[in-house]
């Protein structure tokens, strides 16, 4: 889909092949990370995040040629990956984090990813001490409160029941419905915005990494709607 001119005898400017290996090259240089925290670290100096309160949440790609990193969702019904995000109060995403199988339970995949939204806060000048951290039931358990608790923020995470016939004795979490109703608005929309890119709708690229450097660009795309209005 990507136009290529061709001069006057016919032959193309420019191979697609040397364009997929350009494109290999910037992303094991870490070109696309670069470019995401460049455009947070914009976000922050034109004041354009608002902080106080962070929404995450994984969403499912479908991959129908296959590849690496790859898992049965029975939820969803797919085979594919799946990676978790966090966006703020504006639906700039904040961090990117790690990709996994649609198979995978999303709760241990935020413990992997809070230090890497800790360097990401630390790189773009970020403060996030008493930041509230919205999340759905999924993330629900007394590791995830705590892993948010020792870095600072405040964990706001709907209760999940678990089937429990009896309520759980004990001090109740700290969770605010209306902080929750929020999500629908900010990290669901975002994931709209996301499906609006077609390269990310269905994954394509057979190596994980691949589909990561798309999905960083997307979200870089995402973060500099702000400049591209009239």
């Amino acid at each position: 889909m990507l136009p290529i001119d061709r001069n006057q005898q016919g032959r193309r400017e420019i191979h697609p092949t040397s364009i997929y290996r350009i494109f290999r090259r910037w992303q094991a240089s870490g070109c696309f990370d670069a470019i995401f925290l460049a455009s947070v670290r914009r976000l922050q100096e034109d004041q354009l995040l608002d902080l106080s309160i962070i929404h995450g949440d994984g969403t499912t790609t479908a991959a129908k040629k296959g590849g690496d990193n790859l898992g049965f969702s029975g939820h969803k019904r797919l085979k594919g990956c799946k990676i978790v995000a966090f966006c703020d109060r504006r639906c700039n995403v904040i961090a990117p984090f790690v990709v996994a199988p649609a198979n995978h339970n999303e709760s241990p995949m935020l413990r992997e990813a809070l230090p890497t939204l800790m360097k990401t806060a630390r790189e773009a000048g970020l403060t996030l001490h008493g930041t509230i951290v919205s999340l759905d039931g999924a993330y629900d358990c007394r590791v995830n409160r705590k892993a948010i608790f020792n870095r600072g923020m405040v964990p706001n995470i709907n209760p999940n029941p678990r089937g429990r016939k009896t309520p759980k004795r004990g001090r109740k979490a700290l969770f605010e419905p209306a902080i929750f109703k929020e999500r629908f608005n900010t990290i669901e929309r975002l994931f709209g915005w996301e499906d609006k890119f077609r390269r990310l709708l269905l994954r394509f690229e057979r190596l994980s990494p691949l589909h990561y450097a798309f999905k960083t660009l997307a979200y870089t795309m995402i973060n500099l709607r702000h400049y591209c209005r009239s």
